[in-house]
């Protein structure tokens, strides 16, 4: 198949483009494999997805990640159609996260996403004590994120292997009902003048911290094999 170098997106290329996004049609005799799509065989895939992932169907693609996915959940409150669940979401797909949890509203922007919500299990709670309840009979504690006194720095603080992150409202933060039922709240260290981060900014940051304690990752920065 023939590779593009050109950064990928699900964008349409700029006018003038010399080479397409992605990648093209398949070129020689079809291969024989189940897990791949006929209509991306036929006219490219250019899609925002890995190159191993190339000219896969969305089901076999989620059913692979779904053989690897890292035993941490994020839930987000969601209380005024927060702009961030989009960010959220793409970054726990970035992630491998076992999902995300939608608190509050059920509807939010998927723009933000950039379709990464077709892989990503994205699940919805209509408030934080359904959450919390889910969580318990799931025997996974739940761990707050917010800058409030009292909190354990995230820098310091050894994150559980499975566990559920929770995020407040773009603003507001996080409800007093999510705190208190919550089994401990970390903070992010902010050095600057402002009072708050962005909650997508945020998510990424703890993601990334579990990332960094609990996932499997070569000399290269690369997923290692198991």
């Amino acid at each position: 198949m023939r590779r593009v170098t050109q950064p990928e997106t699900d964008l349409t290329p700029p006018e003038g483009l010399l080479d397409p996004v992605g990648v093209g049609p398949w070129e020689g005799p079809w291969p024989e494999d189940p897990r791949l799509d006929p209509e991306l065989l036929a006219h490219g895939d250019r899609r925002n997805v890995v190159d191993r992932y190339r000219y896969w169907t969305v089901e076999a693609i989620v059913a692979d990640l779904d053989t690897r996915r890292h035993p941490f959940h994020v839930a987000i409150e969601n209380w005024r159609h927060d702009l961030n669940i989009g960010t959220v979401v793409r970054t726990a797909n970035a992630f491998l996260a076992e999902a995300v949890h939608v608190v509050g509203k059920k509807r939010w922007n998927r723009r933000g996403a950039m379709v990464t919500d077709r892989y990503q299990h994205v699940r919805h709670h209509p408030d934080v004590t359904a959450l919390h309840a889910w969580a318990r009979e799931a025997g996974l504690p739940v761990l707050a994120v917010d800058n409030l006194p009292g909190a354990v720095p995230l820098e310091t603080a050894v994150l559980p292997r499975a566990c559920v992150l929770l995020f407040g409202q773009e603003g507001s933060g996080l409800t007093d009902e999510a705190r208190e039922e919550s089994d401990g709240v970390l903070s992010i260290a902010q050095f600057g003048s402002t009072r708050s981060i962005n909650a997508g900014v945020a998510a990424g940051i703890a993601m990334h911290a579990w990332i960094r304690q609990h996932a499997a990752v070569d000399g290269r920065g690369a997923p290692a094999a198991r």
